[in-house]
C-alpha cells in the first residue's frame, strides 16, 4: 500500500460523521470469536435501556469492540496490508464505530434522563394535588377559590 493510500484510509476512519449511512456488520470476528454483531446491537437497542442483568455483557462487548477497532486500525497504520485489504479493514472499523455509537447511546445518561423526567412528573403531580387540596386551582380554569366570586 502506498503512503497516500494509507493516509486516506486513516483519514476516512477518523472523519467526523464517517458512520453516517454506514451499516453495522452482520457478523464480525472479535478476539477469534464470531459475533452476530447486527442482531446483538438491535436486540439491545430494542429495549431502550440496558437491563441490569445485561449491563455487564454489553460493557464487555463494547470493550472487545474497541480493542478490535484499535487492532484493525493499527494494521492499516503499519501498512502491513494491501490497499484492498485496508479498504475492507476501514469498512469494518466504521461498522464497529456505528455499533459502538448505538450501544453508547444506551448508557447511564439514558437512565439519568429517565429518572429526571420521572422526578419532574412526580413534582408536577404533587404541585397539582397541593393546589387542588388548598383550593388554589388556576384562576383561568374557573375552578377553585381564585375563580369564584364571593
Amino acid at each position: 500500500m502506498r503512503e497516500f493510500e494509507r493516509k486516506r484510509l486513516l483519514e476516512r476512519i477518523e472523519r467526523e460523521g464517517a458512520t453516517v449511512g454506514a451499516a453495522i456488520p452482520d457478523s464480525i470476528i472479535v478476539q477469534g470469536e464470531e459475533i452476530e454483531l447486527q442482531s446483538f446491537v438491535f436486540e439491545i437497542k430494542r429495549r431502550d435501556t440496558i437491563p441490569p442483568g445485561e449491563r455487564e455483557r454489553v460493557e464487555q462487548a463494547k470493550t472487545n469492540l474497541r480493542r478490535e477497532r484499535l487492532q484493525r486500525k493499527q494494521r492499516i497504520e503499519n501498512g502491513e496490508v494491501s490497499y484492498e485489504e485496508g479498504q475492507t479493514l476501514a469498512d469494518a472499523v466504521i461498522g464497529i464505530d456505528r455499533a459502538l455509537n448505538a450501544l453508547e447511546q444506551l448508557g447511564p445518561a439514558d437512565l439519568e434522563a429517565e429518572q429526571r423526567a420521572q422526578q419532574t412528573a412526580d413534582q408536577k403531580r404533587w404541585m397539582k394535588f397541593l393546589r387542588k387540596a388548598l383550593g388554589h386551582e388556576d384562576a383561568d380554569s374557573g375552578t377553585g377559590r381564585a375563580g369564584r366570586s364571593l
